[in-house]
């Protein structure tokens, strides 16, 4: 199956690729969409460029694991997003829980030499791969948590959605 994370900022939108026969997960694209509406068509045009089964959106929880206002504004996103999927009517819609994926995305750049504006154009699609490495991981029963697919949005049907990201970590997504 093939899949593609995203992971959703106030600024900017992160895509990440990868399948379950090889595992092998990598980052596609950051895009500077700070509004749904651009959010919604870059996510539609990464769907339409990679011809994934099914799309991962990380879920902002907080760190007690409740679901808050972003995560509310994620499922949101997730719905308009299932209802303009029609054309695309084998792809499913599915959640992980994106805590500390930021700061997984921060790790890998630390000590990597790259400038701050090198970091900060691929830390989202990084973030985005750290969703789907979750994502997989649970899916083969070695992670914590398992694949969230409680609310899953599938065949275009709306249920639940996602928009912004909640970005504990200060940076200014």
């Amino acid at each position: 199956m093939r899949y593609l994370a995203i992971d959703l900022g106030d600024k900017r939108t992160g895509f990440a690729s990868g399948d379950d026969v090889v595992g092998i997960v990598q980052p596609l694209a950051v895009v500077e969409a700070p509004t749904r509406e651009l959010q919604l068509k870059a996510s539609l045009r990464t769907i339409d460029e990679y011809g994934p089964n099914r799309v991962v959106i990380g879920l902002p929880y907080n760190m007690d694991g409740s679901e808050g206002p972003r995560a509310k504004l994620v499922r949101e996103f997730a719905a308009e997003l299932a209802a303009r999927l029609p054309r695309f009517p084998r792809v499913d819609i599915s959640f992980q829980d994106e805590r500390l994926s930021s700061f997984a995305a921060e790790e890998r750049l630390a000590r990597t030499g790259r400038t701050h504006g090198e970091k900060k154009a691929l830390r989202d699609a990084l973030a985005a791969c750290a969703i789907l490495e979750d994502h997989l991981r649970a899916l083969r029963g070695d992670a914590i948590g398992g694949a969230m697919d409680d609310g899953a949005v599938t065949d275009g049907d709306e249920s639940d959605g996602d928009e912004d990201h909640d970005d504990t970590d200060g940076d200014d997504r």
